[in-house]
């Protein structure tokens, strides 16, 4: 598909992605045109292409589950293996009404280029629960969890397939994840999963990992921008003010920016003057929300993507920053903290705007990164220091980073276009070594 394939949207602008699709359609479209960027870059031939567009294993499983008061309910489960050529699968299960087989799919491509553009070996795959755990009690979600993963059991294993927190999951799900998994197998498998409890063996400094990798990403690329060695006084708004997202903000303004405006599901808070990130974050913490913060003034949640800031950070769901809104986006930096939170079209606006965008694929690697050395430290019986944790995850955050800037300005690309072309790149040259079998 070239430009001039897009059907014309209301902002004049080419949409690779046709109207009443759903969201996950509208993110498993954008990575498909994503990967036939890059191929076309990479001169891949049409069955290469087509064998890197394929998933591997798709698996959709009913997941039924006993409610308190008796009833019965059945939801739709999801295990998506994209690639296994540089090693075994790796990502996460998220727990979001909206998932569906599209959305799994293109969260499972995306993390097969993000392993391969920081050079962890690992293949991309992603899981999902079509529930809103906020509508379950504890005892029920670990019912759903572990009815779920007891139907995927066939697809995961330390050295097959290893799930990670995401959207609506956490440590403890992990938890009951790496229990189910080590019951059926009948001794313990802490490296069924990452992302768990250091009780379990979880890696120190995971939990904070991906928000950690969106901060060394922003500050790298504002020091590009400006040539100024400190960001001190940076302007930041957040968008999402999740796991993700408030702790991105957090580290963000640890580092000397200033966060002015942040947002998640019940609302949006803004102060020019620079928000106490840590008061908000325990008043979110108590009350569910940012809504209510009293020393901030109320804000539109969509106003949030245009404010005047050096750095926007899109930390919740994909598709957020659309052709409709992308015109009026002001901020001089937009660091994706989420996954896919920016459409193609998108990206033709505000790359014609001046707007530097770090692409999911890099920004929020840090999760990835860090769930690999837990996974590592779990084959070998071993743990590393917080300290040597952060190290690691910062020398391969900063090699990627390095080589994607490096290739844009050679080849006149933006930070998306390279970064897919070397993740691409690399598991395509790893199925050319391997061949076809038979």
């Amino acid at each position: 598909m070239t430009i001039t394939d897009f059907p014309t949207t209301a902002s004049g602008v080419r949409s690779p992605i046709p109207d009443r699709q759903t969201p996950g359609e509208r993110a498993l479209t954008a990575a498909r045109f994503q990967l036939a960027e890059a191929s076309r870059f990479l001169g891949l031939d049409d069955g290469m292409h087509r064998m890197l567009a394929t998933p591997r294993r798709s698996l959709t499983v009913s997941v039924p589950v006993r409610r308190e008061d008796g009833r019965l309910e059945v939801v739709q489960g999801h295990r998506v293996q994209h690639n296994l050529s540089r090693g075994p699968a790796k990502g996460g299960i998220r727990f979001h009404p909206a998932t569906d087989l599209a959305e799994v799919t293109a969260l499972a491509m995306w993390m097969t280029w993000k392993c391969a553009l920081v050079g962890i070996p690992y293949g991309g795959a992603k899981g999902g629960v079509a529930v809103d755990p906020a509508t379950l009690t504890t005892r029920e979600l670990e019912r759903v969890t572990r009815r779920y993963v007891n139907e995927i059991l066939p697809l995961i294993g330390p050295e097959k397939d290893i799930p990670a927190p995401d959207v609506g999951t956490d440590e403890q799900t992990m938890a009951w994840i790496m229990d189910t998994y080590s019951a059926n197998a009948g001794y313990s498998v802490p490296g069924v999963v990452t992302g768990k409890p250091t009780a379990l063996g979880g890696s120190l400094g995971r939990a904070g990992a991906t928000s950690r990798g969106v901060q060394i990403a922003a500050l790298r690329a504002l020091a590009d921008m400006s040539g100024a060695r400190s960001p001190e006084g940076a302007t930041v708004a957040v968008q999402g003010f999740g796991k993700v997202g408030a702790l991105a903000a957090q580290y963000l303004a640890d580092a000397g920016c200033r966060v002015v405006a942040v947002s998640d599901a019940g609302g949006a808070v803004v102060r020019p003057s620079g928000l106490d990130v840590a008061a908000l974050r325990a008043h979110a913490a108590e009350t569910g929300s940012v809504h209510g913060y009293r020393e901030a003034d109320r804000l539109s949640p969509g106003d949030l993507l245009e404010l005047g800031v050096d750095v926007l950070v899109p930390a919740a769901l994909e598709g957020v920053i659309t052709a409709d809104n992308a015109p009026r986006v002001r901020a001089r930096l937009v660091v994706e903290g989420a996954n896919g939170p920016t459409t193609p079209e998108a990206d033709l606006i505000l790359a014609g705007n001046g707007v530097t965008v770090v692409p999911d694929i890099l920004a929020n690697a840090g999760g990835v990164i860090v769930s690999y050395l837990e996974w590592v430290q779990n084959t070998q019986a071993y743990s590393w220091s917080a300290g040597e944790v952060e190290v690691k995850l910062r020398d391969l955050m900063e090699n990627a980073y390095r080589a994607v800037v490096e290739l844009a300005a050679e080849r006149d690309l933006t930070l998306r276009q390279a970064a897919h072309a070397i993740g691409v790149g690399r598991v395509a040259e790893a199925h050319r070594m391997r061949g076809l079998y038979p």
